[in-house]
C-alpha cells in the first residue's frame, strides 16, 4: 500500500478560469470523434474510435491553424507509432503494457459535460483491458477541461473496481504528447523548466512544476507546456526526449532516476481510487512569449484542494 495515494483521501476540484479572451470553446460529437473549435476555428480532434487501441487528440492546432502534433504514419518521422497526438496511457499495469499498445484501453462512454463555454468539458470513461481483452483491469474516468487559452486540464481517476491494481515502476507514461517533427530538440527545439533548467538531457526524469518544449514550424515558433499539479499524491517526473516525445508521470521513481531510488509501485486495493491532475498548454512563441508562468499561476491559484 502507498502513502496518501488512495484518493478516497484526496479531493481535487478543477475550476480554472484562465482564459482572458472572450472566445468560446465548442465541442461537437461525430462518429468516433469529437471536433473542438475555439472562437469558431479548429483547435483539436479527439479520436475514440474502436479502430485504435486507445483514445487521443490528433491533430491539435495553434491559433493560426498550424498543426502541433505529429501526423499518424508520418513517413519521415515513423519511430514509436504508439505516440499518437496527446494521450493517456502507462505501461506495467498489472504487468500489461498499455503505453506500447499491447493492452487495449477501451472507451465505454464519452459525455459532453459542457459542450460550449470557457471551458468546454468532456468526460471519457474507459476500461483498461486484460491481456486477452476478456475483462477490465482498471477503470479510468478522465474529465478534460478545454479553455480558450488552449490549456487542457486532465483530471484523471483510476478506480480498482475489478480487483487490486498495481502501477509498476516505469518511465513509459502517463500524459504524453508527440510533437510536429520540426519542433523536436534535434532540429529546432528548446526545452526549459520552471526553475530555468534547459535541455532534454538536463530535464529528463526530474521533478518540476512545469516544463516547456518549443520549436519552429516553418518560420514561426510554437510551444507546448506540461504542468504538474502540486496536490497530486507524488510529484511527477518528465519523459522529455530530443526526438519529440514529451510526457509526465508519477509512476517511475526507479526508472526515471536510473536506479538511484528504489522502485515505488502504486497499489490500489479493491474499490480504491487514485486521482491525478495535469495540464497541457499550447501556445505561440517560447515559454516567455507564451506567458507560461502566468498560466501556471492561474492553474494553481484557481484550483481548489481539500483533503478529507
Amino acid at each position: 500500500m502507498f502513502r496518501s495515494a488512495v484518493v478516497s483521501a484526496l479531493c481535487l476540484t478543477v475550476c480554472l478560469p484562465v482564459a482572458t479572451t472572450a472566445a468560446e470553446v465548442s465541442v461537437v460529437r461525430e462518429e468516433g470523434r469529437l471536433q473542438v473549435t475555439i472562437g469558431g476555428t479548429d483547435f483539436a480532434t479527439y479520436v475514440f474510435s474502436e479502430d485504435f487501441r486507445k483514445p487521443f487528440f490528433l491533430p491539435v492546432r495553434a491559433a493560426d491553424g498550424t498543426v502541433l502534433t505529429r501526423a499518424l504514419n508520418d513517413p519521415d518521422d515513423h519511430d514509436h507509432p504508439h505516440h499518437k497526438g496527446v494521450w493517456v496511457a502507462v505501461d506495467e499495469v498489472n504487468g500489461i503494457s498499455y503505453w506500447n499498445e499491447r493492452g487495449r484501453i477501451a472507451v465505454r462512454d464519452v459525455s459532453l459535460v459542457a459542450a460550449t463555454g470557457d471551458p468546454a468539458v468532456v468526460e471519457v470513461s474507459s476500461e483498461w483491458m486484460n491481456a486477452d481483452e476478456s475483462a477490465p483491469v482498471v477503470t479510468e474516468t478522465t474529465r478534460i477541461s478545454i479553455f480558450a487559452s488552449r490549456l487542457m486540464v486532465y483530471d484523471i481517476r483510476f478506480s480498482a473496481e475489478h480487483g487490486p491494481v498495481t502501477f509498476g515502476d516505469t518511465k513509459e507514461g502517463l500524459l504524453g504528447y508527440r510533437m510536429a517533427p520540426s519542433m523536436k530538440e534535434r532540429r529546432s527545439g528548446h526545452v526549459v523548466s520552471s526553475d530555468g533548467t534547459e535541455g532534454t538531457a538536463a530535464c529528463w526524469g526530474r521533478r518540476f512544476a512545469w516544463i516547456d518544449y518549443s520549436g519552429q514550424i516553418g518560420d514561426k515558433t510554437y510551444g507546448v507546456t506540461l504542468m504538474d499539479h502540486p496536490g497530486n499524491f507524488r510529484p511527477a517526473r518528465y519523459h522529455v526526449r530530443n526526438y519529440g516525445l514529451f510526457s509526465i508521470s508519477p509512476f517511475g521513481e526507479r526508472a526515471y532516476t536510473k536506479g538511484r531510488l528504489p522502485a515505488q509501485p502504486v497499489v490500489l486495493q479493491q474499490d480504491e481510487t487514485l486521482r491525478l491532475v495535469y495540464g497541457i498548454y499550447f501556445h505561440d512563441g517560447d515559454a516567455d512569449q507564451g506567458g507560461v508562468p502566468d498560466i501556471w499561476k492561474q492553474f494553481v491559484d484557481s484550483t481548489e484542494l481539500s483533503y478529507r
